[in-house]
């Protein structure tokens, strides 16, 4: 009698393949710059941030950031991109399965924005230096061809098409740019209150669904 044969897994007959070393270093290089960054914005803003302190700080050579990054504006672009993934996707799981109710759904996601990007300290340092007139991390956050901005209404676009489904398309993709350009301008020039804020920005968003 033929032995039984026993079903092959998924894991059985797929192996994670490592990283060749010389990327695996590259990755963990790159982590190590972007986080020694993120900590000198923080403590004393971008402005004051220069390659050589962080190249000190993460204990990798100048030479490699710069071929990393290119230089000052590639690092700044890369950390605000970083940061804005890991924001992004707080946003998300505010918005996903979110409320019944789509303006209070937008609302809660609007007021989270303007609340947590005030505890965040990377994002307070920027915003609270665009405040003072300086900062040039803040373009990576307002500038529209730049990939945050595209990032964040991407993810509007798609959680208001699957909340009406049957709108016009242009429509939607006004009230995602219209979402974001106000919720970023109250980060710049805030309102006295986060959520007759979060309230009014999604009410704007709604008339121009509705």
């Amino acid at each position: 009698m033929a032995a039984p044969r026993h079903a092959t897994t998924s894991t059985d007959s797929e192996s994670v393949v490592p990283d060749p070393p010389r990327l695996a270093w590259r990755k963990q290089m790159r982590q190590r710059v972007l986080a020694a960054a993120r900590e000198l914005t923080c403590a004393s803003g971008w402005d004051q941030v220069s390659l050589s302190a962080v190249a000190a700080a993460a204990d990798v050579s100048r030479p490699s950031v710069y071929k990393e990054f290119g230089n000052r504006a590639g690092l700044g672009r890369a950390l605000v991109v970083s940061e804005t993934e890991v924001f992004l996707g707080s946003v998300a799981e505010v918005l996903d399965p979110g409320l019944p109710d789509t303006r209070a759904a937008l609302e809660e996601a609007v007021h989270f924005v303007l609340t947590e990007a005030h505890r965040n300290p990377l994002v307070r340092a920027v915003v609270l230096a665009a405040r003072e007139g300086s900062d040039s991390l803040l373009p990576y956050l307002t500038a529209r061809a730049d990939p945050v901005f595209d990032a964040a209404q991407n993810l509007l676009r798609t959680w208001l098409t699957e909340r009406f489904p049957d709108q016009d398309q242009v429509l939607v993709d006004v009230a995602a740019d219209v979402a974001v350009r106000m919720t970023l301008s109250h980060l710049v020039l805030p309102g006295a209150d986060p959520r007759a804020t979060a309230e009014r920005i999604s009410l704007a968003v709604l008339k121009v669904l509705r």
